[in-house]
């Protein structure tokens, strides 16, 4: 009998749950229904190249990476105790005209972008609006990421060779290398700067569209500068909101059964 009714209490339990689970479900598809497939995905691509524009572009820019301290490439790892020792040794200018070349380089490369990224915010459908929309914090970066990384280093990686070429970086860093490595009782060194830079360069331009992502979602400044992001993004709100009362309501019922299963307890043990 006792194990008949643990059975009945836990089978209640768990389609109180999946009916809460698929109240929200229900709410989630009501809200998205209310606007046209076509229109969240115009939305969504119109935020994203708000990104592009907003933040890709100012990458281009002089000091758009060597003034900027989220995105500002710094020397590699390996590289860093050769600053350091030059800098000891009086040769500090040296290492600052290494440490702007490669940024100058990245500068150079981000203007390759924007017609990767174009392509890739064409294609996009309506389940990655909807899968981004509601994917929350970053999920518009990271659908960018994974469209276009690939992209992006074939694209990059020339430029940036290049451009380390046509600034000095490459004649800079030589005689960086060759300095260090003259040194008495220092380890040979000898990095990939190419590939390096490519890396970093990447890894600032999904930063700085990250920043423009979180504004949009948190319409900062009213990024939301126009009735079609206005009406596509309350939909992320919505269902926010509805996730959070989901998640509260569960929250006190599971307080409630708590607090129910301890007086149970008490009762029969001639407590209170």
């Amino acid at each position: 009998m006792k194990k008949n009714i643990i059975i009945l209490s836990t089978l209640a339990l768990f389609l109180s749950s999946t009916l809460t689970e698929n109240a929200y479900a229900q709410k989630v598809t009501d809200i998205i229904g209310n606007i046209s497939q076509d229109k969240v995905a115009k939305g969504l691509k119109e935020a994203l190249d708000k990104g592009i524009e907003q933040q890709v572009s100012k990458l281009t820019e002089k000091d758009g990476f060597y003034k900027n301290e989220l995105v500002k490439i710094l020397l590699p790892e390996e590289v860093q105790k050769v600053d350091q020792t030059l800098r000891k040794l009086g040769l500090g200018n040296l290492a600052d005209q290494g440490l702007m070349l490669i940024n100058r380089a990245a500068e150079d490369a981000v203007k390759e972008a924007t017609p990767i990224f174009v392509d890739a915010v064409k294609n996009i459908t309506f389940n990655d609006a909807k899968n981004i929309l509601l994917g929350g914090k970053g999920s518009a970066t990271n659908y960018l990421k994974e469209s276009t990384t690939k992209a992006l280093y074939s694209k990059f990686s020339p430029v940036i060779e290049k451009s380390l070429s046509s600034v000095g970086a490459d004649k800079v860093w030589e005689k960086i290398f060759s300095t260090y490595n003259e040194l008495p009782l220092v380890s040979q060194i000898n990095t990939n700067l190419t590939d390096y830079v490519t890396n970093q360069t990447m890894a600032g331009v999904f930063t700085m569209i990250a920043v423009e992502e979180d504004k949009i979602r948190e319409n900062i400044g009213g990024s939301r500068s126009n009735k079609l992001l206005q009406d596509v993004f309350s939909i992320q709100d919505n269902t926010t909101n509805t996730s959070n009362k989901n998640t509260s309501d569960n929250s006190s019922k599971n307080k409630k059964d708590k607090d129910q299963k301890k007086q149970s307890i008490f009762d029969k043990i001639g407590i209170f």
